[in-house]
């Protein structure tokens, strides 16, 4: 594709709603790459640079150049921009991440690697300031698509909502080999299993800082944002032993898809009930946060997690609230017999794929949204494993 016919179709792409297949289309013209014709006929842009609109390295090239064409490409982004009505903080002007974004004063945020026969990953490990060996919950945190742990760790600034409630925060780091687009690979059966794959190696670098660190063994968890958060759905599925509770902000459930082509088509409309692993024991608990014009993950996969794990009779209780200046929402909570919530969803109304009330020094966040960080942090320290039997 020539140039005019990039910028013609990232154009047709903006107007229809499909605002980071436009934006990809657009940093891969600006890289220099061709692109065969076969990959728009086909959709992969939705696993591939659809799901890597934001590269670290491409922003400059953006923000840095002074001819006519970058400039006609800014004004394409800024009115991508109001299609949307999601941010694209880094694509225009992002700024380098500083330690305060990251980490609070006086609190630790270290680097460490797992390995094992499947491979290995790196990690940042948020350590509270308060900590002197006491065990402590254990939350983990799997980023999105071309995002890193330093980013995620910027836009959802879970790392000062832990160093509050006293909490360990690992930030696993997925490898561009093993994923282009450093997404995690929630679409292949192969990293779907338990002791499999890449949920080994997330639940490797868990017991890691478990065996580590003094953590509260029955208060692990984990949660994501999109690829990350379909990765820890079936974290929660194949490790029910392991973490105690789920958070998935923009993702997708166990089993919504398992190859490529069922991938597109669980992004595009949700996962088809009869591809969701199911089992006959009990869900654990969970808590999705998902907005109503995401057009990157449809907002019905968001009620499909919520169909994938009601294995047992809920009560159900629906509040609808507005962030003060900002997004309304309705929040729906499935209690068990005892008055437990165990699924709580969180529609967020206006809002697309972006972390909801997240801080604009990462990227992939809204503003405007209810607290996802701090809701899903206060979800998960409601919940915990049972004890084990007295010997």
């Amino acid at each position: 594709m020539i140039k005019q016919d990039i910028v013609r179709e990232a154009t047709r792409l903006t107007r229809a709603g499909q605002l980071v297949e436009a934006t990809a289309l657009l940093q891969r013209m600006l890289r220099g790459e061709s692109a065969p014709d076969a990959t728009w006929r086909s959709g992969a842009l939705i696993i591939d640079a659809k799901a890597n609109p934001i590269e670290e390295t491409d922003s400059p090239q953006l923000a840095g150049s002074t001819s006519s064409q970058p400039r006609m490409l800014r004004a394409l982004l800024d009115r991508a921009k109001e299609h949307s009505g999601i941010g694209l903080q880094g694509v225009l002007n992002r700024t380098p991440l500083s330690m305060p974004d990251i980490v609070p004063a006086g609190a630790r945020f270290i680097e460490g690697a797992y390995s094992n026969p499947a491979g290995s990953r790196a990690y940042r490990l948020f350590i509270p300031s308060r900590y002197q060996g006491q065990p402590l919950p254990l939350v983990v945190m799997l980023h999105g698509c071309s995002q890193s742990p330093d980013d995620f760790a910027a836009g959802t600034r879970m790392n000062f909502v832990a160093e509050e409630q006293k909490c360990f925060v690992v930030y696993p780091a997925q490898h561009s080999k093993a994923n282009q687009a450093k997404c995690w690979n929630w679409f292949r059966t192969a990293d779907q299993q338990r002791d499999r794959g890449e949920p080994s190696l997330i639940a490797g670098i868990t017991r890691q800082i478990m065996h580590d660190y003094s953590v509260d063994q029955r208060r692990v968890y984990v949660g994501g944002l999109s690829a990350g958060a379909a990765a820890a759905a079936i974290m929660g599925a194949t490790y029910k032993d392991l973490y105690a509770a789920v958070g998935i902000h923009s993702g997708l459930a166990c089993g919504a898809a398992t190859d490529i082509p069922s991938a597109f088509a669980a992004m595009r409309q949700g996962g088809s009930p009869g591809s969701v692993i199911s089992g006959d024991e009990p869900s654990v608990p969970t808590i999705v946060f998902h907005g109503d014009r995401d057009t990157t993950v449809h907002p019905n996969n968001g009620d499909q997690i919520l169909k994938s794990m009601r294995t047992r009779r809920t009560q159900e209780k629906v509040h609808r609230g507005q962030v003060a200046g900002g997004r309304a929402y309705t929040r729906t909570i499935h209690s068990d017999a005892n008055g437990r919530a165990m699924l709580e969803h969180w529609n967020v109304h206006g809002a697309g794929h972006a972390w909801s009330g997240g801080s604009p020094a990462g990227s992939y966040t809204d503003p405007r949204g209810p607290d996802a960080t701090r809701e899903m942090l206060r979800f998960f320290l409601d919940h915990s494993l049972p004890s084990p039997p007295v010997a």
